[in-house]
């Protein structure tokens, strides 16, 4: 099972009013499991935008209402490809596969907005899997914003210094397998143990090609089909 963790960056809360998408970034999980594959991409808006749109800082000086001077580590945007030349390859990464959202609603608007604009396919709205409602509904009442759910967890953001959208779904990715109950679907194992053998990163399970060889003896099955007869004809093996 594929599933894909999500987080945008941008410019403001309304597509409608002229906010756009600044920044995706995107981790696969297979069988909750990350693979190491990831999309991320930083967008020109096209438009200005103000100090507070992306959290805290993290972009440069270059589209900002005000102008001041870059700080260290801030991503100028005017460079940087604008949507309509990334929507499609962002579709192609994500394909129908599951997206693991926190507060979905919020970035699926965004992202339909951006694609209709386009005149690209919509996400569809139950292709989103709101790890904000899931976190509500198991802890009612307690706070379930990304940071409060990685102390919850015990979870180390502490590079979350500034919000991005790559690393913020990488810390979710984690928070939603904590939110399903934990690392237990694949007993702790990842990718880059199963890559040692050979050496694929990547690596996805397949169908056995010759199935294994029954272990019973024909001695074993003659007597549980006489002993399966004793019970009648409601008994378990014999319903259709």
């Amino acid at each position: 099972m594929r599933e894909i963790v999500l987080d945008t960056e941008t410019t403001g809360f309304d597509p409608e009013s002229g906010d756009r998408i600044v920044e995706i970034g995107a981790v696969e999980l297979w069988n909750h499991v990350a693979t190491g594959e990831t999309y991320h991409v930083y967008i020109n808006p096209e438009r200005s935008m103000p100090e507070e749109a992306f959290g805290v800082h993290g972009i440069g000086p270059d589209l900002l209402e005000t102008p001041r001077p870059p700080e260290k580590g801030e991503v100028t945007l005017k460079d940087k490809p604008v949507f309509a030349k990334v929507g499609q390859g962002f579709l192609d990464f994500i394909q129908d596969s599951k997206l693991v959202i926190h507060n979905a609603s919020f970035d699926m608007k965004f992202l339909n907005a951006e694609l209709r604009w386009l005149g690209l396919p919509q996400i569809p709205v139950d292709q989103a899997l709101d790890t904000l409602a899931i976190a509500r509904k198991r802890f009612p009442g307690s706070p379930a914003s990304l940071d409060a759910l990685c102390r919850r967890f015990n979870i180390d953001n502490t590079n979350r210094v500034l919000h991005g959208a790559l690393l913020d779904s990488e810390i979710l990715a984690e928070v939603y397998l904590e939110l399903i109950g934990g690392r237990q679907p694949d007993f702790g194992l990842s990718t880059s143990a199963s890559s040692g053998a050979g050496g694929q990163d990547d690596w996805r399970p397949t169908a056995r090609p010759t199935p294994l060889a029954s272990k019973i003896t024909d001695a074993e099955r003659a007597a549980h089909e006489e002993f399966v007869e004793k019970l009648g004809e409601n008994a378990l093996w014999t319903r259709a």
